[in-house]
């Protein structure tokens, strides 16, 4: 307690004593002693969680010896003046580390802990891992840019409003850029990702960004049209999209004082003026002028021969033509009783329905109504006719019937069901022609088949330029399939289908009747495969990698869902139709194609046969409906296969443990239980409350009630801070239990 010697009162020797014979305090002995806590004070200038996340990122970087000051275990960074280091107080502000010769990588759970960073700056560098999925959460400058980074744009960024300036440019990103993101990011003034391999639109949410003053996308893989909205950024001065695949006109109020859009097949002229639409009438009639002073006299009030005459012509001509109008309305009205009367009174024939080119749309039930809801029959020459079903008490054979279908997308549907035909000059979409598919894929040989679905074959496509593209081969039974303008239609609503994990379409073809969609090629195969395919097989999907494809299969559907202008139900959503990538990100697949489902007799089976699949909700089976909350139910099943490694039906297993949501559901909220279903595949690696939380997600997914499912939303928003919460929560803990930085396995291994 050598604060206590030199505070405290001592007498005679017992003070000498405790001052180790150096006697009565003197000034130098206060000195030395000042000096001494001072140098301790600077040893402990610097957060914790910065010095380690420091460490740690110095071990990222290979421990590079040019990093001046750094070490791998502890130090002071504040204190000691690490390169690059910024500090405020005890805590770090500011890294910038631009053109060191930077190898390695550096993970987005090691930023977050940096709690007061602002300026993040490592361009120039090498780095050559996946772009970080977390920052520090004040962060207002990021710089990534010139380095090798891969994977798409980060989409937690969401949670940093304070982000003025993001540069990302010459890098190797790629995926679609996702408009919710840019949507919640006011503040941003610079936005550079040019010199990537970014694909699909740009995303309308970027008319956000309403603080935005420099935008460039320059030399990327961006189709489709210049959205009007960037037009509403007041502060924009300079934007470039040149060198990309943008097409259709440019919007014509968006005039930034800088604007490069060179090596676009951009039409540069005018665009052609709105139809025009005769004004409402008006609802507020011309007032009528108050009557003259009396013994006034005006021009209009002046006596006329004729004005008598005049005005009473006038209201007849009115009163013959309101009566005309009331009759001609009491004729379409009777009219329009009658034959709806001679509809209803005929029986409802399915079988002959089936027959007919005639496609059932079932229509989302809005929340906390239970009357059964108007199904919307679109016929090939007529698009507008609507009946009333009747409550169904026995379910006819689903052979009766045509699949609904999924897709009613943006402008797609209203073209289809107003106009009927598509324009294939609107379609974002590239076409192909059937000798182009042909010789990529060998003429459809067998040994370029990839799959085999209800809707068709897939096929391996390389073309001349290296270019590999996955075809889908169409099976031309299918009404929608076979007529040319209701298949544009729903390609058109596809291509408008853009998300970074979604499986994006990249044509069509549509000549010599056939159809084929075009697809980007997706290397790893499908999570069905990994997960029950070879007995080593699951041990590629580590708990980290499960939740990631849980989250992202959750965000797709979150896009379906909530983002687009309609909700888009996928229909068909299970562990077959999720593709995984190099890096095991998942991409959706087949979302839309509902309406593409074919209608022969031998592709039909009973609503309780499909009911019993395993991934459709019990509503499916008891009354055709199928809607969000289906997919929120499909969605729970395919988190229910990640976590126990199990197949959704499984007539292998004993009797009472064959249907997987029967048999999980009782246990999900049992520790005990837990431990015995989770995917032995595991091997135990995993943390338990992890396990648990991700088990209470499923439970609230697979509940029997659709109105008891949470949206979408919500699920992402939970696996957002499941990941979050777990990785920290590992790094917590062995920092406080002294585990040396570099001997600490990666925390994301036990999300």
């Amino acid at each position: 307690m050598r604060g206590a010697v030199v505070d405290a009162p001592m007498k005679g020797d017992r003070r000498a004593c405790i001052l180790g014979g150096m006697g009565r305090p003197n000034g130098g002995t206060i000195l030395y002693v000042l000096v001494i806590s001072f140098i301790a004070l600077v040893n402990g200038a610097t957060d914790p969680n910065d010095v380690s996340a420091l460490n740690t990122m110095f071990t990222g970087f290979n421990s590079d010896p040019k990093l001046t000051n750094w070490v791998q275990n502890a130090g002071d960074p504040c204190g000691t003046n690490w390169l690059g280091v910024t500090c405020d107080g005890t805590f770090v502000t500011s890294i910038k580390l631009s053109n060191m010769g930077l190898n390695g990588k550096v993970e987005g759970w090691v930023l977050q802990k940096f709690q007061h960073l602002s300026v993040l700056d490592l361009s120039h560098n090498n780095l050559a891992s996946g772009i970080p999925e977390m920052f520090p959460p004040k962060l207002t400058e990021l710089d990534l840019s010139y380095n090798q980074l891969t994977g798409s744009f980060p989409y937690l960024i969401i949670n940093i409003p304070t982000l003025t300036s993001i540069k990302l440019n010459n890098n190797k990103l790629s995926g679609t850029l996702d408009g919710q993101v840019f949507s919640k990011l006011t503040n941003l003034i610079t936005l550079d990702i040019s010199n990537n391999a970014i694909t699909g639109p740009i995303p309308e949410g970027m008319g956000d960004m309403v603080s935005l003053r420099f935008l460039n996308m320059q030399n990327n893989k961006l189709t489709g049209p210049i959205p009007d909205t960037l037009a509403n950024i007041p502060s924009l001065e300079t934007l470039d999209v040149s060198n990309n695949a943008l097409t259709g006109f440019l919007p014509p109020n968006l005039n930034p004082k800088n604007f490069r859009y060179g090596g676009n097949p951009l039409n540069t002229q005018a665009p052609p003026p709105p139809p025009f639409t005769p004004p409402p009438p008006s609802k507020n009639p011309k007032p009528i002028p108050p009557p003259p002073h009396p013994g006034s006299r005006t021009p209009d009030t002046a006596p006329k021969a004729e004005g008598g005459i005049v005005s009473g012509a006038a209201i007849a001509g009115i009163v013959v033509g309101a009566i005309l109008v009331l009759a001609a309305i009491f004729i379409a009205v009777w009219f329009f009783v009658v034959r709806k009367r001679s509809e209803l009174t005929k029986p409802l024939d399915l079988e002959a329905n089936h027959s007919s080119r005639r496609t059932w749309f079932l229509p989302l039930i809005p929340a906390g109504k239970e009357k059964p809801p108007k199904m919307k029959v679109f016929e090939a020459d007529t698009f507008e006719k609507e009946v009333e079903e009747p409550k169904i008490k026995a379910l006819p054979p689903l052979k009766s019937l045509k699949v609904p279908p999924a897709l009613k997308v943006e402008e797609a549907t209203y073209k289809v069901e107003s106009e009927g035909k598509v324009n294939k000059s609107n379609i974002t979409a590239r076409e192909f022609s059937v000798a182009e598919l042909q010789a990529a894929t060998d003429s459809f040989s067998e040994d370029n088949l990839l799959g085999e679905g209800s809707l068709g074959c897939v096929y391996r496509a390389e073309f001349p330029d290296g270019e590999v593209l996955a075809v889908k081969k169409l099976d031309t039974t299918a009404s929608m399939v076979r007529n040319e303008d209701d298949f544009l239609s729903v390609v058109d609503g596809l291509a408008r289908l853009q998300h970074t994990n979604s499986n994006e379409l990249v044509g069509y073809c549509a000549e010599h009747g056939q159809r084929l969609l075009v697809y980007k090629f997706i290397s790893r195969g499908t999570l069905h495969e990994l997960l029950h395919g070879s007995a080593d097989s699951p041990k590629e999907l580590s708990w980290n990698v499960r939740v990631k494809i849980a989250l992202g299969c959750a965000r797709a559907l979150e896009y379906f869902h909530e983002i687009v202008s309609q909700p888009v139900v996928h229909r068909n959503f299970r562990s077959s139709n999720i593709l995984l990538d190099d890096e095991l990100n998942p991409h959706v697949s087949d979302c839309g194609l509902a309406a593409f489902t074919p209608s022969s007799a031998e592709r039909q089976v009973s609503a309780q046969v499909l009911g019993s699949f395993g991934y459709s909700p019990p509503e499916f089976s008891t009354s055709g409906m199928y809607d969000v909350k289906s997919d929120v139910y499909s969605f729970g099943v395919v988190m229910l296969e990640l976590m126990t490694g199990r197949k959704p039906l499984d007539s292998s297993r004993p009797r009472s443990e064959q249907n997987l949501v029967r048999w999980a559901t009782p246990q999900l909220h049992d520790i005990d239980a837990l431990a015995r279903m989770v995917d032995p595949a595991l091997e135990g690696a995993y943390p338990a409350k992890s396990l648990s939380r991700f088990a209470d997600i499923v439970a609230l997914c697979v509940q029997p009630e659709p109105e008891f499912r949470p949206p979408i939303s919500e699920v992402v928003q939970s696996l957002v801070r499941l990941m979050q919460r777990a990785a920290l929560s590992k790094r917590r803990h062995e920092y406080n239990a002294g585990v040396p930085q570099t001997d600490m396995e990666d925390p994301s291994d036990y999300l």
